[in-house]
């Protein structure tokens, strides 16, 4: 789902945009964040702050964990 960079990018978008606007992160929100993480591509700086949004707003209880 995230194997080339434009598709890498927008999915990763589009993810993080469903995240917030739903204010809930899923188990397969998580692994498919772990996934863009670990890839091989690596991330940009703005997709790095991207995600740390995700993680603060999870330490401050902005977003609530669901399965």
């Amino acid at each position: 789902m995230l194997a080339t960079s434009s598709s890498k990018q927008m999915s990763l978008e589009n993810l993080l945009e469903h995240i917030f606007t739903i204010r809930r992160i899923t188990r397969q929100d998580q692994q498919l964040l772990m996934s863009a993480l670990l890839s091989k591509d690596g991330l940009s700086e703005q997709e790095h702050q991207q995600i740390n949004r995700v993680f603060d707003a999870l330490k401050k209880g902005l977003l609530k964990v669901v399965d």
